[in-house]
């Protein structure tokens, strides 16, 4: 038989081998071809994530330059959802609402640094990506370079103890003496 395929019942002494006729279904493949369902996967996720892309919105500007403009001021804000995206690239609905109010901020004719001050007012320092220098952010501009003395501070501590010193040569003439004076 040559489209017969060979199959083992198993007992637990003898073992019987018998010839079954293949059905059509076994020698067909799979359905989604022969390499399985993957592919098909792979055109899903790549399908939901142009949606997801098209998701944020796109305003139409005047001209470019204020199109620019409006890029460059939601990049400098970061979401008080995300908190390490800028509105700019979060799909959250606060940083869709604060593109629409930097829109709509700039179409009343706000300057950059009006806008900037309306969103800090409202949401705090932690909206800028940039915070201003004054004494509650202190702290957040000092950091690092607290971080960096302290740790020069501790290597140059553990080196110091780590160090063995040399015993005098005074010292190792009277452990020689001791020595001999032992044996």
């Amino acid at each position: 038989m040559e489209s017969a395929r060979s199959v083992w019942l198993g007992r637990r002494r003898t073992r019987h081998i018998v010839e079954v006729e293949a059905r059509p279904s076994d020698t067909a493949g799979p359905a989604l071809g022969r390499y399985g369902a993957w592919p098909a996967g792979l055109v899903i996720l790549l399908a939901g994530a142009c949606l997801g892309a098209s998701a944020i919105d796109g305003f139409d500007f005047p001209d470019a330059e204020t199109g620019e403009r409006y890029q460059r001021l939601i990049t400098e804000f970061r979401c008080p959802k995300c908190l390490n995206e800028s509105i700019a690239s979060s799909g959250a609905p606060i940083a869709v609402d604060l593109r629409r109010t930097v829109r709509r901020l700039m179409e009343e004719g706000a300057t950059d640094d009006a806008i900037r001050d309306h969103l800090q007012e409202r949401y705090g320092d932690f909206v800028l990506y940039d915070p201003p220098f004054k004494p509650s952010t202190w702290f957040l501009w000092f950091s690092p370079l607290i971080l960096l003395v302290t740790v020069v501070f501790v290597f140059r501590r553990v080196a110091r103890l780590g160090a063995v010193d040399e015993p005098a040569p005074a010292d190792l003439d009277r452990a020689r003496r001791l020595l001999r004076d032992a044996d």
